[in-house]
This record gives structure tokens, C-alpha cells and sequence, in this order.
């Protein structure tokens, strides 16, 4: 099988005649892991990017792990672009005025070969497609794709926006993002509905790397992460981060879009709310504003997903809505589907064959890994979660007023204190209710 060289904007449109083993949409994770894996194997790869640049329109909270990102490239972490090793997860329960806390550090996640790292998209995507490019896939940027070509009813190439722009393949890997409009055009795609997604915004505030590494409390080239619950969606199902990076921090927000429509409340206003909470508000002092972006990303897990595959196509990463919020997890299941897409295309090419029954064994090695056993359960845990707002609303409250109570001095006894907090927390919400959401949310999450 012939490979290729790389294909810059200069030279000639995509010409008619083009063929080629894989045609990968989209150069975030999982399109740029497909290409990278198809090319070593000897494949002839075509990426499109309707970005200028890999990275340019891809968005994530930023943290990337380094177990699943070598399961593509074996050593990355030690050339790529990436800006501080994780070593403390912090999450945070709010309420407009205090916080309960708790999280984990370790010193081994400040070791090689490390645990996950944060990273800027616009930084590491571009070197990950250089990468993909050496191994021989050909990168195509700035370049719209806009419906697949059929014939006989089979899947058999893509329709760009380019002038003589269609480009055969005998394999169409979809990896254009949530709302995937190549999906749809291939009929695998349905609309998403609100509760189906969560609309997500992001800013990257520059500061000092000394400003950053004395208010998280971390040394030279060690990272941290909050997760925030609570207030900072204002009561509706979601949560904020703040991660640190070399020398800026990425904090966003994120609610499920059912919600923020139910509610009527802005995205915008809601990144404000949450800046402006005084246990994150002063962590941000000083900074200066530099990037503003917002993200659709999948909710729902399991239930959610669209098919994966059919005759000639293949879905991966958040066009195929995996996606485990709770977690924190949607880099490693794009790159795990990727690997597993690669997989699946080098067989069928090696056999001749792109039927949907031989593309079917995509969706088997889904199945049988990790990645459909946690999404089967975030399906329980975002279907049990949604609609009930006292998780974020009137639970935090109840625990902020009774640690309030228990450790403010003030010559009360402690049995006169627990008698008081107990009184409290019965008045706000029935025993029964309180056994039903422990019991409910025991279930969902476990």
C-alpha cells in the first residue's frame, strides 16, 4: 500500500481521482489517533480539518492521561507539548459563600512516568498531526466536509467543500465532534436532544507560573485540578473546573443545555457567576483573560450513544458520545476508540472487506472493553441525577450549615450541638426523602 506524502494548503485542491484506504474527518484526538495508527500500519490516510490548524477548533477541559494516550504513542509525554504533570485532584462542594473540600495528592503523579498531565489543544494538537503526518498520513486543514459519497448504497468517500473536492476511501472514519454532522449524513447520527449534551464554556486566564505554584501550594512542573460542585452551575446538573497549566489556568463551566434552556440562563452568565464565587474569584486575581471558547460534549452515556458503524464508516471518539463527565473522562475514550477503529480498518482491508458485518467487530471491542462497562453505568448515574436539583441545590446547603454549627465555638455542648444540626437537617428535609436520594445515588453511582 502506497504512502503519502503530507498535503499543504499551496498546492492543488483535492483532485476527484484521489483514492485512498481511510479517509479520517477531524483532527482532534481520536481523528489524528486513527491516522497516526492506520499510516504505521502501512495504510494510505487522508485527515481532514476544518480548522487552519489541528487544535484550532478543538476544545476540552485540558487534561490528558498518559496510560491511554502511549497505548497510541508509546514514550509521548516526553517530546509533546504538554504543560504540567497532575499531581492533586481537589473537588470542591459550594455554596454562595463557603466550601467543603476534599481531594487527593500524590507524589508518585509528580514521577515519571506520571498519571495525566494538563494541556493546551492548540499546542498539543498540532505537534500529535505532525506526528501522524511523519508516520505518512496526509493532513488536509481548512477544508469543510460536507456529506459523505455512496454508491450502491455503500459508504465510499466524503464531499468537501473544495472545488473538484470528493475524495474516495474505502473506509470513512467519522471523528468531526459531538453534533456530527458527517453521522448524520451517513443516517447514524440523530439529532441530540438538550438532556443529551452539556454546553460547556472555557477561558484561558494567563498568570505567572510563581503566582500559580504559591496559591495551588505545588512546586516547579507539578499541576493540580478542582472540580467544583454546587453554586457554581446554579443548581442545574454539571460542575466548574480550574486546572493549572504552565502559565495560565483553564476554568470553565458546563450544565446540561436542557437546563440552561429550562432556566434561561446565558452561558456567559453563568462563566461570570462562577468566576465571581469568593473561594474561586480569589484564585483568579491578577490573572488577564486570553482565550474564550465554548464546547457541546455528550451526556448520558450508553443511552445516549448513536451506532458506530456501517457499511464503508466507522464513529469515534465524541461523534460517537463517549463520554463519562463524572469522571472526567473523554480524552482517553477517544484515543481508546481510535485505537480499536485502526484495528478494525487494517482487518477489513487485510480481508477485502467493508461490510457492515466486518465493521461490526468495532463495535464488539467497544463491548468487551472498559469503555461500554463505565458508559453502561454513567447512564444510570446521569439519568438517576438528572432532575434532581437538591444534589446541588439544598444537600450542600444542609452540609455547609451543619459543619457551620458543629465548628463555630461559642461554650454550646457538643451533644446540644448534634441535637441542633440533626433538628436542622430534619426540618429541611424529611427522613424518608433523605433515605430515598442516599439510596438512589448509592445505586446510580456504584
Amino acid at each position: 500500500m502506497k504512502r503519502l506524502k503530507r498535503r499543504t494548503l499551496s498546492e492543488a485542491n483535492l483532485a476527484a481521482t484521489d483514492r485512498f484506504d481511510v479517509v479520517v474527518v477531524g483532527a482532534g484526538l481520536a481523528g489524528t489517533a486513527a491516522s497516526y495508527l492506520l499510516a504505521k500500519a502501512g495504510l494510505s490516510v487522508l485527515c481532514v480539518e476544518r480548522g487552519e490548524d489541528p487544535g484550532t477548533k478543538n476544545v476540552m477541559g485540558g487534561i490528558l492521561y498518559r496510560q491511554p494516550t502511549e497505548k497510541i504513542l508509546p514514550g509521548w509525554w516526553k517530546d509533546a507539548p504538554v504543560e504540567r504533570p497532575i499531581v492533586e485532584e481537589r473537588i470542591w462542594l459550594v455554596t454562595p459563600d463557603s466550601m467543603v473540600q476534599g481531594g487527593f495528592r500524590s507524589a508518585r503523579y509528580g514521577e515519571e512516568p506520571y498519571n495525566a498531565f494538563s494541556v493546551l489543544r492548540v499546542k498539543f494538537d498540532k505537534w500529535f498531526a505532525d506526528q501522524a503526518v511523519g508516520a505518512g498520513a496526509v493532513l488536509v486543514t481548512d477544508t469543510v466536509v460536507e456529506d459523505v459519497l455512496r454508491e450502491n448504497g455503500r459508504i465510499v468517500g466524503v464531499t468537501t467543500g473544495r472545488e473538484q473536492g470528493d475524495v474516495h476511501g474505502d473506509i470513512v472514519i467519522a471523528a468531526d465532534g459531538v453534533n456530527s454532522l458527517l453521522s448524520k449524513k451517513a443516517g447514524l447520527h440523530p439529532e441530540l436532544a438538550p438532556h443529551q449534551v452539556a454546553l460547556v464554556t472555557k477561558e484561558i486566564i494567563n498568570m505567572s507560573r510563581e503566582k500559580i505554584e504559591d496559591r495551588f501550594l505545588l512546586n516547579a512542573n507539578e499541576g493540580a485540578t478542582i472540580e467544583v460542585f454546587g453554586d457554581s452551575t446554579m443548581g442545574m446538573l454539571g460542575y466548574g473546573f480550574i486546572y493549572t497549566n504552565r502559565d495560565s489556568l483553564s476554568i470553565g463551566v458546563g450544565a446540561l443545555l436542557s437546563d440552561l434552556i429550562k432556566k434561561k440562563i446565558n452561558p456567559n452568565v453563568l462563566m461570570e457567576h462562577f468566576k465571581s464565587h469568593p473561594m474561586v474569584k480569589r484564585l483568579l486575581e491578577g490573572g488577564e483573560a486570553k482565550e474564550y471558547m465554548a464546547h457541546l460534549i455528550p451526556e448520558g452515556g450508553a443511552a445516549s450513544m448513536p451506532p458506530v458503524y456501517r457499511q464503508g464508516m466507522l464513529v469515534v471518539g465524541d461523534a460517537a458520545g463517549l463520554s463519562n463527565p463524572i469522571y472526567r473522562e473523554g480524552s482517553n475514550l477517544a484515543l481508546m476508540s481510535a485505537k480499536f477503529a485502526a484495528q478494525v480498518c487494517v482487518e477489513a482491508h487485510e480481508r477485502g472487506d467493508f461490510s457492515a458485518e466486518m465493521l461490526s467487530r468495532y463495535q464488539t471491542l467497544l463491548d468487551e472493553s472498559f469503555i461500554m462497562d463505565d458508559l453502561r453505568g454513567y447512564s444510570k448515574t446521569s439519568s438517576f441525577f438528572q432532575g434532581k436539583p437538591q444534589f446541588l441545590e439544598r444537600y450542600p446547603e444542609i452540609l455547609v450549615d451543619a459543619l457551620h454549627e458543629f465548628l463555630t465555638v461559642d461554650n454550646v455542648p457538643k451533644r446540644a450541638k448534634q441535637r441542633r444540626i440533626l433538628r436542622q437537617v430534619l426540618s429541611r428535609r424529611a427522613p424518608w426523602e433523605l433515605a430515598r436520594d442516599a439510596v438512589g445515588a448509592l445505586r446510580a453511582l456504584t
